[in-house]
């Protein structure tokens, strides 16, 4: 199953939940707000660490665009 994933930058504060608990899967910019870098396509076998950072989100900043 392919997940795709997005950060929405009107909800997201900077907590850095997502880059701490899967800094393979999300970076920060140089405030220190949520990126998603590779095009937000999350790899085979990550989908659980994506879901971690997904539920723990404390703004909901994001979002699973699609899964396949």
């Amino acid at each position: 199953m392919s997940v795709k994933v997005q950060i929405d930058p009107e909800r997201c504060q900077g907590h850095g939940r997502c880059y701490t608990l899967a800094p393979d899967l999300f970076g920060e910019d140089e405030e220190g707000y949520g990126t998603v870098p590779g095009g937000g396509v999350v790899p085979e076998g990550q989908e659980r660490a994506a879901r971690l950072a997904i539920s723990n989100c404390p703004e909901n900043a994001i979002i699973v665009l699609g899964e396949a």
